[in-house]
């Protein structure tokens, strides 16, 4: 190329050719380029070996059973539940609300609160209050009074479907 602003197309084309001709003399695959041919390879070598009845001449491209140092066997006899490691999670803090009721407000009557306003919510009195542990119900229990402090004593431990079911509400 003599001129940048005006490529000669003669000179352009044989700089291509030229390139395209030192790529291809360099275009012998090896086992790095194309592993696929390796793996073939070894499949091969590995099912020829298993034809023959003979061990494989090179045991670490064979397959070996695993050895019960490895996986432990199964026995009738044994427990199927194994014990979980909880202490890890056991400093976690969570979360957990008493629900006595619900209601739903405009902004005009929420605006009109005042000083001594009663709020007339859903649940019933005597009714369970929901406990909710980080805002997903689990369980439902009653107001105690202790030392002249509000507790919860839980009388009903939520299953998981009650918890779906108590969600659609």
């Amino acid at each position: 190329m003599t001129d940048p602003n005006k490529p000669d197309d003669q000179n352009l084309d044989d700089e291509w050719a030229a390139a395209m001709s030192e790529q291809e003399g360099d275009a012998t695959p090896s086992e790095e380029e194309d592993p696929w041919a390796a793996a073939m390879a070894e499949q091969a070598a590995a099912e020829e070996a298993e034809g023959d009845d003979a061990p494989a001449a090179d045991s670490g491209t064979a397959a070996q059973p695993a050895s019960d140092s490895v996986f432990q066997p199964l026995e009738e006899g044994q427990d199927k539940a194994v014990p979980r490691d909880l202490e890890m999670i056991m400093d976690i803090p969570v979360k957990l609300t008493v629900e006595l009721g619900r209601t739903k407000l405009t902004i005009k009557q929420l605006l009109e609160l005042a000083q001594g306003s009663v709020i007339e919510l859903e649940g019933l009195a005597g009714e369970p209050m929901d406990i909710l542990i980080n805002g997903y119900l689990i369980a439902q229990g009653e107001v105690v009074v202790v030392d002249d402090k509000y507790g919860i004593r839980i009388t009903e431990i939520i299953t998981p479907s009650e918890r779906v079911q108590k969600l659609n509400r």
